[in-house]
């Protein structure tokens, strides 16, 4: 099957062909490192995490781009006399970077960040200034402007007229011809940080947000690459605009555009700004890592994901079976079914896979050979057993979720857990061996009220939880 993807330019599933079957070229709008990641960060690199992983187990090599933004307004607004912009931003990279990290996600091929690629974005104004594109304000401020009405695929991306947009709000508008216009480079101002000043044949100043991925993504990528991605909420203006402005350049740009849908809370986007956000850091502290990556992998993409205590409950319960199953399967098997052999994905698998990244769907043919690994387990069919345990680690590796944790869940509060049950099978095994049956069934009672199950077999007593 062909992979399609949901291309938002174009409204509609495309198939997916990449201008070079051996090196499909991504590039990512990474964070603006003004404060901490929240878990909706975190889901949106999720998101293209795992579409990479897809993508490089169908043609094998993915050039992966996310960039950090280190210059920006928000940046030198949460800059303090103790912590300059660019400390604060290096910090703060470090937090996104910790986060990604802790569930599971890849680091990018490369992950430039805006201040490293100045020129390149000076040579991009300059191109578009000699197209006729943009111009430098008249008021000698140093700003310059994109003219939105000098391009006429201007609000391609969104399906919006120029007449029908709100005016850009990025910068002073006296100098603009037009509300809409968008400062590519802005002026230095003298309530600003000296430092966070780059010289320029305009003036000096400093870079606007659009112009930034714009040069970054064609330094690293080429004038034209395969696959754009962002958060939804990135369309209009971020993305909008790095589209009039790579194109009015003579840039090919990006051949497909994949958003992912945001997480709310109680139906309302996750922001910063509307102070209803979760740290990253947080939920971290608290769950295992594995089962945060579940949580935020369940839903599509592109759908909204909106979290509550259920949805880590839920994941957590999910990936118990399926760790329940796989530590099972290593008890019971003999080791000469060969445990490190490749397997192909089951179709269902693929097909979901393929099909917009249909995780859920994914997730759905894990659990349908958990159950079916289960009952081939339960009657004795070894061959069975294996070949399901080989899909569903094959599975598990595609989608990020460790195998190494699977057994034990992958935490200190797991290997206590693991501790407590071995002691009191022993006191059990140590009460029938006595004959005290009695105190062996109260035991086994007390084990069992607290939703753990023991299973007795020639190769000794094992334990899991319930679910």
């Amino acid at each position: 099957m062909t992979l399609r993807l949901y291309d938002t330019r174009a409204q509609q599933l495309r198939d997916f062909v990449p201008l070079d079957p051996e090196n499909v070229t991504m590039y990512v709008c990474g964070p603006t490192v003004q404060s901490g990641p929240h878990i909706g960060h975190v889901r949106a690199a999720l998101s293209f995490d795992l579409l990479r992983r897809w993508l490089t187990h169908r043609y094998g090599r993915v050039t992966f781009v996310r960039n950090v933004t280190d210059i920006d307004d928000k940046v030198l607004a949460n800059a303090t006399d103790a912590e300059p912009w660019w400390a604060l931003a290096y910090r703060m990279e470090q937090e996104f970077t910790a986060a990604y990290a802790g569930i599971g996600i890849l680091s990018p091929t490369y992950e430039p960040r805006a201040t490293a690629s100045v020129p390149q974005m000076q040579e991009l104004i300059a191109t578009l200034i000699e197209r006729g594109h943009a111009y430098p304000a008249p008021d000698g401020s140093g700003d310059v402007y994109f003219d939105v009405r000098s391009w006429s695929e201007y609000g391609s991306l969104t399906n919006q007229s120029i007449d029908a947009m709100e005016a850009a709000e990025d910068a002073d508008p006296r100098g603009k011809r037009n509300p809409q216009d968008f400062a590519l480079w802005k002026g230095a101002k003298p309530d600003e940080q000296a430092d966070a000043t780059w010289q320029s044949p305009w003036g000096a100043g400093r870079p606007g947000w659009h112009i930034e991925c714009s040069a970054m993504s064609k330094r690293y990528l080429g004038p034209e690459f395969d696959i754009h991605g962002g958060g939804l909420d990135l369309r209009f203006p971020h993305h909008e605009n790095e589209l009039a402005q790579s194109t009015a350049a003579g840039d090919g740009f990006a051949r497909y555009w994949v958003h992912n849908g945001l997480v709310t809370v109680g139906g309302q986007k996750m922001s910063k700004s509307l102070g209803n956000f979760t740290l990253a850091r947080d939920v971290l502290a608290e769950r295992d890592p594995q089962v945060v990556r579940y949580a935020l992998a369940a839903a599509h993409y592109r759908s909204s994901l909106d979290l509550s205590e259920s949805s880590w409950t839920e994941a957590e319960a999910a990936l118990g079976r399926i760790r329940t199953f796989v530590e099972r399967a290593e008890r019971v098997l003999p080791r000469t079914f060969g445990w490190a052999e490749a397997t192909e994905l089951p179709e269902a698998f693929a097909t979901a896979m393929d099909d917009d990244l249909g995780i859920p769907q994914a997730l759905g043919v894990v659990h349908d050979t958990v159950r079916a690994g289960n009952a081939a387990l339960d009657a004795g069919d070894d061959d069975s057993a294996a070949s399901a345990r080989h899909e569903v680690l094959a599975m598990l590796d595609v989608l990020g979720l460790d195998r190494v944790g699977m057994a034990s869940g992958g935490d200190a509060q797991a290997s206590a857990l693991d501790a407590l049950m071995q002691t009191m099978i022993t006191q059990r095994a140590q009460a029938r061996a006595d004959k005290d049956w009695a105190a062996a069934d109260r035991i086994r009672d007390a084990i069992a009220a607290a939703g753990i199950t023991l299973e007795d077999s020639p190769a000794g007593t094992h334990w899991s939880i319930d679910g």
